[in-house]
């Protein structure tokens, strides 16, 4: 395993229902927002202006939070990963992973720490199938390649 070699991985799947959708929820709310004009249903109030650049708003609001789903990211080398989740990141160096789990019935791969702490990889989900098991694959074999590595340098 060479030194410059660096796996980036994120899902698939998750980024072909996001993306449309998240432009679905800003072209509706954009759609609806040109209907308000006139009256309210009681007639006591009227449709500003207003009312309609916070439809917008809120469709803005929604799209991104849809797309924050779309956020999961792996960046692995020989000397660790960097690993962005929804709502969190971490760096880790490949001495404190045990190993790389990606367990049947499981959405997510994880990784399995020598403290006994088990961190998940929401970048490789089951739904990608292949795409994620090759991800796994990738991870694996860098782990293994650094702990050789590390046997190597201790022998010597």
């Amino acid at each position: 395993m060479s030194e410059s070699q660096v796996v980036r991985l994120q899902p698939r799947r998750i980024r072909l229902i996001c993306w449309p959708l998240a432009a679905a929820l800003l072209i509706g709310s954009v759609l609806i927002s040109t209907t308000l004009e006139g009256f309210t249903g009681g007639g006591r109030g009227q449709y500003q202006r207003g009312d309609q650049l916070a439809m917008i708003g809120v469709g803005i609001f929604l799209a991104l939070g849809v797309l924050v789903f779309t956020r999961p990211r792996i960046e692995a080398d020989i000397r660790g990963l960097k690993v962005r989740n929804v709502f969190s990141s971490y760096e880790l160096p490949w001495e404190v992973v045990r190993r790389v789990r990606f367990d049947r019935g499981t959405p997510w791969a994880s990784l399995e720490l020598y403290d006994d702490n088990l961190m998940s990889l929401v970048a490789l989900q089951a739904a990608d199938k292949e795409l994620a098991v090759e991800g796994v694959r990738a991870l694996r074999r860098l782990h293994e390649a650094r702990h050789a590595e590390l046997a190597t340098a201790t022998q010597d």
